[in-house]
This record gives C-alpha cells, sequence and structure tokens, in this order.
C-alpha cells in the first residue's frame, strides 16, 4: 500500500504544481515558487505549507475598474472602499497611454497604499469590449468589474444594448453624477388591458 500512497502523493504535487502554473498571475507564480521549496513528498514527510504571504498572494482576488480619459472621485472612491472591505487589490483596465493613466490614478495612490490595496495598470488595445473580454478571460482572479455610468461601457449597460455575456465576469456600473438616471430593466411587464 505505501508505493501507491507514495505514487499518489507524487501525482498530488505534480498537480498542485501545475495548478500553479496555470492559474496564477506571473507575480502569484514567482510568490508561490519562491516561498516553497519544489520537492516530491515522501510518505514520512508533511505536506509542504506556503508562507503566509506566498498564501495571501496567490488567493487574493481583484477588483477590475475600466479607465477612460477622466476618473471621477466618485468612482474611485466606491473603488477603495469595496476593495478594502473584500480584501481584494485593484487591476485597472485601460486603453489610454500609461502618463494619462498614472496621472489620474496619482492623487489616490497613497490611500491605495494605507488600505493595503496593491494596484496594478493594465494597458489593452484594440475595441474595448473584445480586449476587456479577452483579459477577463485568462485571469480567473478577477472577482467583478466596475466602470462609470458616464463612460462608453456604462452606457451600453445602462441602455440595455450590451450582450448580456458580453464579458466574463460581473458588471457593477457606478453612477457617478448627482441625479443620473436611473436605468430601467430591458424587458418591462406589459401594462394590463381588461375591462372591469
Amino acid at each position: 500500500m505505501k508505493p501507491l500512497t507514495d505514487a499518489l502523493k507524487r501525482m498530488l504535487n505534480g498537480l498542485a504544481s501545475a495548478d500553479a502554473g496555470e492559474y496564477l498571475t506571473p507575480r502569484q507564480k514567482a510568490a508561490f515558487f519562491e516561498d516553497t521549496e519544489y520537492k516530491v513528498v515522501q510518505a514520512d514527510d508533511a505536506a509542504p505549507v506556503l508562507s503566509e504571504a506566498a498564501a495571501t498572494a496567490s488567493t487574493r482576488r481583484h477588483v477590475a475598474m475600466y479607465m477612460g480619459s477622466e476618473l471621477p472621485a466618485s468612482m474611485m472612491e466606491y473603488v477603495i472602499e469595496t476593495c478594502s472591505s473584500l480584501e481584494h487589490d485593484l487591476t485597472v483596465l485601460t486603453l489610454e497611454s500609461s502618463s494619462i493613466s498614472n496621472a489620474l490614478l496619482e492623487p489616490y495612490k497613497d490611500t491605495l497604499n494605507g488600505k493595503g490595496i496593491e494596484m496594478q495598470i493594465v494597458k489593452l488595445s484594440g475595441e474595448p469590449i473584445p480586449g476587456l473580454a479577452r483579459y477577463l478571460r485568462s485571469h480567473p482572479e478577477i472577482a467583478f468589474m466596475a466602470c462609470k455610468d458616464t463612460g462608453y461601457l456604462g452606457r451600453t449597460y445602462l441602455n440595455s444594448t450590451q450582450a448580456k455575456n458580453a464579458l466574463p465576469v460581473p458588471v457593477v456600473v457606478v453612477v457617478t453624477q448627482a441625479g443620473a438616471e436611473v436605468a430601467q430593466p430591458a424587458v418591462q411587464e406589459q401594462g394590463k388591458t381588461g375591462t372591469a
């Protein structure tokens, strides 16, 4: 029975390493392999345990924020509060240049650092919706995406012109303008007609 147990442990170790290589971001992979010694567990050895930092890095989820050429303060306040309460990091997705993105995000970097939120900026290319969909499909650590109501993506959701499953994660449209119109459902109930 011992050879079978050893073989199973070797297979499970191989699967765990393959899983780390396939599903973690490059930064998470580096933390996983840097903080753990890759070895085959023998029958008498205890299973390898990730350090606390590596375990946190490999399991921490992200909130994605789609950002255009402007960033309302209310949008950033929502994202910071959400990331802080959920203990998620922030991934900013944009089509803008890095200089514009950095200039828009600069006022919030101290607040993000103070709340322990790690931020990364990802520049997308091509059309917005296909570019977002490609990125989100290949990054399972993204829990959901937030966008503002005044941008292209937010307006398509508010006007119900966006395909239901265009993006592989839930999308939160943040209302950034006071008195903004509330979106109506795509399918509205027909008024009842009849005689009483």
